[in-house]
């Protein structure tokens, strides 16, 4: 039975990494972008749904003392939408950010050992360094192909497979402080061709960062690399070391890539320029600042940053987006200041429960951890840094990646538990599934209202398309105007 759930883990985490870094390869029935968001949409409900029976099961109403703070988040999100709910397609993105908080929580809850945590970190890096190995190979290929046909300009094909080189940069935020762990645990970490081609990988995915201009990715490593060394010390070493070594391949790859070789077979060079102004971002900052302030602290509502009217000169005369390229300004914006602070107590117990690992490591406890926790606190870190200067969190890709990257976080950080023998373990077994009935019965609810914000949007799309020339920036589905409010005319 254990084999089988193994089998099951590795299965689900291979497809999820499939339907981000390759959707062009697949079949997808809704194109990549929606598809995508409803294989995110299904898995959280099926989390969500699973994991609290199998936690309550384990450790019955006490959970509630694990998870409290999440639930606050999860349900600020829908009572702070509540006053809003007769808007059409209301409770799509409460809905999905709820999901989204409660399910990594729990799932990474889940695991009570650290024999357990351990296996989940070699399951997710391991998928997740082969993956981005293989796309750094297909990489190539498209790289190979622009050349042939002397193309020189390769940011405008590199990186490939997405809607935008921004939502690539999200995968990459998340990913890239993960892939020296491939080589530094799990079973093929002395293993030379799995530690070539992991090498290999990682800088071409660091050769694309620096292609792309990726601003948001670099700043958030530079800044997740700090926050790992200076909280863990001296133990994070090796992953700090193997970091360096992959960020210094990517430097070479870039070198040779992208300078040498255009220069000496199409005799140029083109580079995307790495800018040093806010790419017009501070009118749509303002903007949210002041949405927040209008119906403190409650915010106005879902998605009003795409329908609410314009608040401020520079906004009205800047390129408008589906979101603020500031990820905390939007809820402040949506969902009112009393939603940030619900996220900053999850923060806050999170901080804590870091700080106790920390201090176990320190002590000679729980050393196998240590690599991983500096590795996934980089991540982590340097991915919520970048939600605060972009949208990490609202493409449907990185929300994915980053739910995996959180769940096993999660884990890492929880203290280690037993499960509690019930005294009435019938009654319990009820009660488990009872609770996991209603979860379901909300989040097929949920999924409903999803599937209809979807066809809105098939049904607007001629119009947008004949009407609306700014192009397509995604928000919950491929364009945040999608459906159009009745008063929101281009």
């Amino acid at each position: 039975m254990q084999k089988a759930w193994n089998a099951a883990l590795w299965l689900f985490v291979a497809v999820v990494f499939a339907s981000v870094l390759f959707a062009d390869f697949l079949l997808l029935p809704f194109g990549g972008y929606a598809s995508q968001r409803f294989i995110l949409a299904c898995l959280l409900a099926l989390v969500v749904s699973f994991s609290v029976v199998g936690l309550i099961y384990q450790h019955g109403w006490a959970l509630l003392g694990r998870v409290w703070s999440v639930v606050v988040v999860a349900g600020g999100f829908l009572l702070l939408a509540l006053p809003f709910g007769e808007a059409p397609h209301n409770w799509a993105e409460p809905g999905l950010y709820a999901a989204f908080f409660l399910g990594f929580v729990l799932a990474g809850s889940l695991p009570g050992s650290d024999k357990h945590r351990q296996y989940f970190v070699v399951v997710l890096v391991s998928v997740a360094a082969a993956s981005t190995s293989a796309y750094g190979g297909a990489t190539i290929t498209v790289y190979l192909f622009a050349l042939s046909d002397q193309v020189a300009n390769l940011s405008n094909f590199i990186p490939w497979g997405f809607v935008s080189i921004r939502y690539w940069s999200h995968i990459a935020t998340w990913l890239i402080p993960l892939l020296p762990l491939a080589v530094l645990i799990g079973p093929l970490q002395n293993q030379r061709l799995w530690r070539f081609f992991i090498a290999l990988g990682a800088a071409l995915w660091w050769w694309v960062v620096f292609l792309s201009s990726s601003r948001g990715t670099m700043l958030g490593l530079a800044f997740g690399v700090l926050v790992a060394i200076v909280l863990i010390g001296r133990p994070a070493l090796p992953w700090l070391k193997m970091f360096l070594r992959y960020l210094t391949y990517g430097v070479i790859a870039w070198l040779f890539l992208s300078v040498l070789v255009p220069s000496l077979l199409l005799n140029e060079v083109s580079m995307r320029a790495l800018k040093a102004d806010t790419s017009g971002r501070v009118p749509l900052f303002i903007e949210a600042w002041r949405m927040s302030l209008e119906n403190f602290p409650l915010g106005m509502g879902p998605q009003s940053w795409l329908t609410h009217e314009v608040l401020t000169e520079g906004y009205l005369q800047s390129p408008k987006f589906g979101h603020p390229h500031n990820m905390y300004l939007m809820w402040a914006a949506e969902y009112g200041w009393l939603l940030i602070g619900a996220l900053l107590i999850l923060m806050s117990q999170a901080v804590r429960r870091f700080w106790k690992l920390r201090d176990e490591v320190r002590v000679g406890e729980r050393t196998d951890l240590v690599l991983p926790i500096a590795a996934f606190t980089a991540s982590v870190s340097a991915a919520l840094l970048h939600a605060g200067v972009s949208a990490v969190f609202i493409a449907p890709g990185s929300m994915l990646i980053g739910f995996l990257v959180l769940c096993v976080f999660w884990a890492l950080i929880s203290p280690e538990s037993r499960p509690v023998t019930p005294k009435l373990p019938k009654v319990r077994a009820l009660a488990a599934v009872f609770v996991g009935l209603l979860m379901s019965v909300l989040c097929l609810y949920w999924l409903s209202e999803v599937t209809e914000y979807y066809k809105a949007m098939e049904g607007d799309r001629e119009f947008y398309y004949e009407n609306v020339p700014a192009g397509t920036l995604p928000r919950f589905w491929f364009h945040g105007n999608f459906p159009r409010h009745p008063n929101q005319m281009p």
